[in-house]
């Protein structure tokens, strides 16, 4: 049981969810139309597996390049408290980063192209993030990539012979892409001041509130209302989680951070205001399923 505690720990599995609403986002964004009928879910099941192995593998090799500073500054992760061995970890990252990149480029072409950019910048934030002070816009451009894989993957699946950037899908698949990265850009900035002394910046919150002036200016008609109610819904979940960082003594940053990377999926939520209504109510599950997991396992 300590080892698997370990486990959960080192993977991060609360946040899971969040990269699974990536992936049924980027699909969604994917689909030249969106029909539940028309959802090829062997495919989609592949490729979200894969990138919760990447995931995964990301995290596990995130504490294996930071254990010289968590033996000093947190004991109590699983490598320093002596729960798992820090070879262990590094052979288990490895091993679900590698399996993940080979899930993720079966469709080759572009698909296998951000397969590979992903696996490498997922690579080199966790080598630099410690020593870097802009390591923030590495991990942005993971989800950035992410989002925009699962697209292609799913237009690979589909029946247009097209290059996925010549398609139609593609621009508001990017355009969804970036305002998700500067989105978790923003909370990986509030995220850094929680492992480093210093005051939490307020310029994190303009990056964060991007995806709702983004909807509000770009959605129109009949989906409009959908995109406007998605903005109010993200726009009062980042005032909610950032009062623990901005306007309490002392700050809780540990506890901002884990509601807004719940938030998400709330930013996938907001990108496929176009779907099925159905779609909203998985989106809602998997919001509420991140949360309820950081009761047992630290998002962070």
């Amino acid at each position: 049981m300590k080892t698997l505690r370990a486990l959960l720990i080192l993977g991060r599995v609360s946040n899971l969810p969040t990269v699974w609403s990536n992936c049924l986002a980027g699909w969604l964004l994917g689909m030249p139309e969106i029909k539940l009928e028309f959802i090829d879910w062997p495919s989609f099941a592949l490729m979200t597996g894969g990138a919760s192995l990447i995931y995964l593998g990301g995290m596990f090799l995130n504490d294996a390049c930071d254990v010289a500073w968590d033996r000093e500054h947190r004991p109590e992760r699983p490598i320093p408290s002596g729960a798992i061995s820090e070879s262990t970890v590094w052979k288990i990252g490895i091993g679900l980063l590698s399996v993940g990149l080979f899930c993720l480029a079966l469709p080759g072409g572009v698909t296998a192209v951000l397969a590979l950019l992903l696996f490498n910048f997922i690579f080199i934030y966790d080598l630099v993030h410690k020593r870097l002070a802009w390591s923030w816009v590495l991990m942005a451009a993971c989800r950035f990539f992410l989002l925009l894989l699962a697209a292609s993957y799913a237009h690979a699946c589909g029946l247009d012979s097209r290059p996925f950037f010549q398609s139609e899908i593609a621009g508001l698949a990017c355009w969804s892409a970036l305002v998700l990265a500067l989105y978790v850009g923003g909370l990986t900035c509030l995220a850094k001041v929680e492992s480093a002394p210093g005051v939490a910046a307020r310029w994190p919150c303009l990056l964060m509130l991007t995806p709702v002036m983004v909807t509000l200016l770009f959605n129109n008609g009949v989906h409009r209302e959908t995109g406007v109610m998605a903005s109010a819904i993200l726009a009062l979940w980042i005032l909610r989680s950032i009062r623990s960082t901005y306007w309490q003594t002392p700050p809780d940053i540990g506890r901002t951070v884990g509601a807004l990377l719940a938030g998400i999926v709330l930013v996938n939520l907001m990108s496929t205001a176009h779907a099925p209504r159905e779609m909203a109510l998985v989106f809602i599950g998997l919001f509420l399923t991140a949360l309820a997991a950081q009761r047992w396992v630290p998002a962070t």
